[in-house]
Parts: structure tokens; sequence; C-alpha cells
């Protein structure tokens, strides 16, 4: 259900992405994450300018929004993204548990223009010794004590 917050969050989020694209910040996308009509979170793409591939501006919204909520989730929050997430912030944006996401441009508009995630996608669903990166799973019973001592752990927050 559009609504005439989500166009005002929207607009904001466009005025991020083309406010960042100008400052030669990374790719041209913003975003915001909102919790009862309150900016909590606010990111562009920030991968050029910190030299990190994980600063999407889905990511840095999140980290901020946490941040400023105390806590790793944002329950009862809406994202709002200039472009339908990547992977990586979909998987991020999952993690969080916000309420709602709503977007702007499709992943596709996204390809278009060479920020094309179908190959991460495709990859996802390989086996690991299928993938294009090698990956090679070791020492696995020596890995397992840290899941078995999180399984054991009496005052663990569950998330």
């Amino acid at each position: 259900m559009e609504t005439v917050q989500d166009e005002r969050y929207m607009r904001e989020v466009i005025r991020l992405a083309l406010e960042g694209v100008q400052a030669g910040y990374g790719g041209p996308f913003g975003a915001l994450v909102v919790k009862d009509g309150q900016v909590i979170g606010r990111g562009q793409n920030r991968v050029l300018v910190d030299c990190d591939p994980t600063a999407h501006a889905e990511i840095v919204a999140i980290r901020q929004a946490c941040e400023q909520l105390g806590h790793f989730q944002l329950d009862g929050c809406v994202v709002y993204a200039s472009c339908e997430p990547c992977p990586m912030c979909l998987g991020a944006i999952y993690w969080a548990r916000p309420r709602r996401i709503v977007f702007g441009c499709s992943r596709e508009d996204a390809a278009a223009i060479n920020f094309d995630d179908a190959f991460i996608y495709e990859e996802l669903n390989h086996h690991h010794g299928d993938r294009h990166i090698p990956t090679r799973q070791m020492m696995r019973e020596e890995a397992l004590l840290a899941l078995k001592a999180w399984e054991e752990k009496q005052d663990k927050i569950h998330y």
C-alpha cells in the first residue's frame, strides 16, 4: 500500500542517490530506515570513498539505524531504497527484520548500467565446490566447537 509518506521518503532516497553520484562516493544508490515516522538511518553508497565493498546505501542506513535504536533488529521499521536491494543488502535487511521494504528502480534497471547482480544470484544456487571463486570446506569438526558453545550458552540472546 503506497502512502504519501512513502513518496516523501522515496524522494529523499532518490535525492541521496543523486547527491552521492555527484560527490563521487560510489554507485547511484540511497537508502533510509524509518520508524514511527522518524528517519533513524540514512545511507548513500560509499563503496569508493570508504574503499569498502560492503558500504552499500542500505548497509550504511541499517548500521546507523541499529546504532540509533541500540538494537540489532529493525522491528517496526521500513527500509526505503532507491533501487531493489542487491543480494548482500537483501540478506542484511532480512536479518534486521524490518516490517517492510520499499524501492524504486528494479535490479534489471541497475543491470542496464552495469550494476548486475545476476551472477551472484546464480552462484548462490551452486554447491560451494562449483562456484567461480574457489571455495573449500575444511576443519569442520573443530569449527563445530563454536556452534556447540553457542548452542549450550545459557545467557545467549536469540536472533
